[in-house]
């Protein structure tokens, strides 16, 4: 009756139950993105229990089953699988709840540093050209290449249109380098920059070079930016509509204000947590002893990191050459923000320029690159869609 047998004729099993813990740690005690890294690890968990009936089985042929006959067969979690990540639900609702929490303030404020957001995104294209050199079909280098925007749920979008079958390691990856947001940013910028580079005050530049002009109705502007953007962008790259159009509905709720609060609350509460929960607990599903212990799997994980650092290198480099030709500088932890991973890119940032000058902080200013980068990925995404789908 019990599972102990099966454990020891598959000793792999106790390494991938270990990974579990391991995340689990991270999670609970390194409090590493703890509402993304619990439910995954805890997901891993339930998936390599022997006997359990809760792992995800990709090869599932759902043309010759109903959903409930999924659930009769290969169990529940299979059946959540389907219905919720696979069929592409799940990630646009975050996208909608991030859209909820998110203020475009600061970038609409400082619209010349949501530039370095794109810079950014180098990291995704230099590693889909790199991985097809390494065995990877153009759609696989397309989803792996995503990891470079630091942004799950559009990395999990992206694999499940592109390559379903790395979805697990893809969402491992993309949400495991998330989480160490504050070991790579460091890591990076400590070989990219220079002392007298990371002092460069940002409050100090704006009063030598005041701007020309300001906004004089920020509500109004912030109301009708997600407007006119979701109608630019979608317009541009029609893929992009699932994750642009459901960020800036969730923004456009929001600043609205009283009229639609309610409508604010439930994308950014009960909604996006729901959505976490369920995203959490299926991808961590995927990963079992056959999907994760091969080495696609590590050269996923490996491409993953380097996609992720080019990134932040991008960002640091365009702020670099923009400083060769401006008077008023910019300091490189601008350009290193301008990833996804908000608000902690902005965070991390912000931490090590008052580690060189008690008096930077540029929180404001990080977060203009970095809230651009959500606006970057997705749409970076929906032109690999538009490619390679």
């Amino acid at each position: 009756m019990t599972a102990f047998g099966e454990i020891f004729n598959s000793p792999w099993t106790l390494l991938m139950l270990a990974l579990a813990f391991v995340l689990l740690y991270l999670g609970i005690h390194k409090k590493y993105e703890p509402l993304l890294l619990v439910p995954i690890a805890f997901g891993m968990l339930l998936a390599n229990l022997p006997g359990g009936n809760m792992a995800i089985v990709q090869e599932i042929d759902t043309s010759q089953y109903n959903i409930f006959d999924v659930a009769k067969k290969y169990g529940i979690m299979n059946m959540l699988y389907f219905t919720l990540l696979k069929s592409g639900l799940l990630p646009p609702l975050i996208f909608m709840g991030v859209g909820a929490m998110t203020d475009f303030g600061p970038m609409l404020r400082n619209l010349k540093l949501a530039f370095f957001g794109a810079a950014a995104q180098i990291g995704i294209f230099t590693v889909l050209i790199g991985s097809l050199f390494l065995g990877f079909d153009i759609k696989e280098a397309g989803a792996l290449g995503i990891i470079g925007g630091a942004d799950g749920p559009t990395a999990i979008y992206t694999s499940i249109i592109l390559a379903p079958h790395l979805l697990g390691p893809i969402a491992i990856a993309a949400y495991s380098y998330m989480a160490l947001v504050p070991v790579i940013i460091p890591f990076v910028v400590r070989f990219t920059t220079t002392k007298k580079e990371l002092k460069i005050n940002m409050k100090a530049q704006d009063k030598l070079f005041p701007a020309k002009r300001e906004i004089k109705n920020i509500r109004t502007t912030k109301i009708i930016f997600p407007i006119v953007l979701t109608l630019l962008v979608v317009l541009l790259v029609p893929s992009s509509a699932p994750l642009i159009g459901m960020l800036m509905f969730g923004n456009l709720v929001k600043e609205i204000g009283s009229a639609t609060s309610r409508l604010a609350t439930g994308a950014s509460d009960t909604i996006m947590n729901t959505a976490t929960i369920f995203l959490g607990l299926l991808v961590g599903a995927t990963m079992t002893v056959d999907t994760f212990l091969n080495s696609q799997t590590l050269m996923i994980i490996l491409f993953g990191f380097l996609a992720f650092a080019i990134s932040v290198m991008g960002g640091i480099f365009a702020v670099k050459i923009h400083n060769l030709f401006a008077k008023k500088k910019i300091n490189p932890l601008i350009g290193a923000t301008g990833l996804s991973a908000v608000p902690m890119a902005s965070r991390v940032a912000n931490e090590i320029a008052l580690k060189h000058d008690p008096q930077n902080h540029l929180l404001q200013y990080a977060m203009s690159s970095n809230i651009s980068g959500v606006i970057g990925s997705a749409v970076a995404a929906g032109v690999l869609i538009s490619f390679l789908a």
